[in-house]
């Protein structure tokens, strides 16, 4: 498969660029922006994006929707193949795309339209087969459901310090009051404000982000137990437990390859 590069290349007189790459393991993205709005799928690999905004984890056979001008960095957690369909902004709209990143569901057909749309001509003829395609492509977008994959950031700065640590060495034996005691505010102001700034409690975000790190690292291959371990958890058996009552299904039935289209 090509990689092709988007800069530039989204100045084309169409609603829809459709690009494919392959990415080394351990590659990262650094933080960049593009005009359009980016429906990125992971084929294979792992992606974890972070914005200002957030963090999200994308596995396999699943996508993220990128706003128009979304600054946001992409690590590949293994070898990664994407497709990527950019998406005019006023086209976005018009079709009711989400306003912030939203990790979603792919269809059967969804996978199908992005692995032929890459291949599709950049300038297809107006009114064409190609352009049929491509209509569908974007109304298929629109109706994929929103999954739970992400934590969202405190845009207070003491607190998004904490959690951007936090994301990168993420733990469940990490507990408010040392949070608090970091932040320099009391158990109470901290709940408070952490809760107004997250829409969550701080112990719901902390199992999320654990989860979404979890999912991240069995993406590299790495046996439950040992993630189970790592992230605080006291068994396997309950981090599994956690896992299918947030995503509804065990890790290993999450990522298997049954789940592709």
């Amino acid at each position: 498969m090509r990689n092709t590069r988007v800069i530039g290349y989204e100045d084309t007189p169409r609603d829809v660029v459709a690009t494919g790459n392959d990415y080394a393991a351990g590659m990262t993205l650094p933080a960049h922006t593009h005009k359009r709005g980016q429906c990125l799928y992971a084929v294979t690999g792992v992606l974890t994006v972070t914005t200002s905004e957030g963090s999200w984890v994308v596995p396999p056979y699943r996508a993220l929707w990128i706003p128009a001008g979304a600054t946001h960095a992409v690590h590949m957690g293994g070898f990664t193949s994407t497709r990527s369909a950019y998406v005019l902004p006023e086209v976005a709209k018009q079709a009711g795309l989400p306003v912030h990143c939203t990790v979603i569901s792919v269809s059967p057909l969804l996978h199908a339209l992005l692995s032929e749309a890459v291949d599709l001509p950049a300038e297809y003829a107006l009114g064409s087969r190609d352009d049929d395609l491509i209509r569908l492509l974007v109304a298929e977008i629109a109706r994929m459901p929103s999954l739970p994959l992400s934590t969202p950031l405190p845009q207070e700065p003491r607190l998004a310090s904490l959690c951007r640590a936090l994301l990168a060495s993420p733990s469940l034996d990490v507990d408010i009051d040392t949070m608090a005691r970091k932040a320099d505010m009391s158990r109470r102001s901290f709940t408070r404000l952490f809760r107004e700034q997250t829409g969550m409690s701080f112990s719901h975000w902390r199992q999320q982000a654990c989860l979404l790190a979890a999912l991240a690292r069995l993406g590299r291959g790495q046996p439950v137990t040992r993630v189970a371990m790592e992230l605080g958890y006291s068994s396997a058996s309950a981090f599994t437990a956690a896992f299918r009552r947030t995503l509804g299904a065990s890790p290993s039935h999450y990522l298997m390859a049954r789940n592709a289209p």
